[in-house]
């Protein structure tokens, strides 16, 4: 099976390409929202303990640990230190079930998938991109975001030229979704030819 890793900066349209590889009948794995299942469950009590005040009713509040974090490296490194394990655990279980299934192709859609090293653990790196102008006024128009926000955000990602050059391939989501869709099939074809490289 070929594990191919799904990345691109925030609001470049990557949960749209993931959920067009699921249509075309690939397993994907959703970094983020196995982050919110694990918000919900398992990482509450550990969140809670490192960062008092931010649960509540059983949950994490995100946007009170936001307000914690967003602006620490060494709380940011906590999190990260309570929260990896539990992802990878998932990971592995997601991985060895599409294994079994007799999948071809898997996917892994990982938001910081170079700032984390993820691209030692799967065999090709797929980074999907847009023009910065397209990139803005996707992200600003979602609630509660604010410019500051968002650069505070894009600051902890790799700027998205370096991905693209370090990508294996490109999906570009400017141009609406029939155009991803094809590069989709292009990719799943050529998927099959790569060898597997993953650590």
């Amino acid at each position: 099976m070929i594990v191919l890793g799904l990345t691109g900066s925030i609001g470049m349209g990557k949960s749209t390409t993931a959920k067009l590889f699921a249509e075309a009948g690939v397993p994907v794995y959703d970094a983020d929202a196995t982050v919110h299942m694990i918000y919900e469950g398992e990482a509450v009590p550990a969140i809670e303990a490192a960062f008092p005040g931010t649960t509540a009713d059983g949950k994490v509040d995100r946007q009170r640990l936001s307000a914690q974090v967003l602006h620490d490296p060494a709380a940011i490194q906590r999190l990260e230190q309570i929260v990896h394990p539990m992802l990878r655990a998932h990971h592995e279980k997601f991985l060895a079930d599409a294994e079994r299934s007799g999948a071809a192709v898997a996917v892994v859609d990982i938001p910081l998938l170079f700032e984390t090293g993820g691209e030692k653990r799967v065999d090709a790196v797929l980074v999907v991109s847009a023009t910065p102008e397209i990139q803005r006024q996707r992200i600003l128009a979602r609630d509660n975001m604010t410019d500051e926000k968002l650069n505070a955000i894009l600051a902890r990602q790799l700027p998205d030229a370096e991905k693209r050059r370090r990508a294996d391939f490109v999906v570009d989501t400017s141009h609406g979704l029939d155009p991803v869709r094809e590069r989709i099939r292009d990719i799943l074809d050529q998927a099959a030819k790569i060898p597997r490289r993953r650590a």
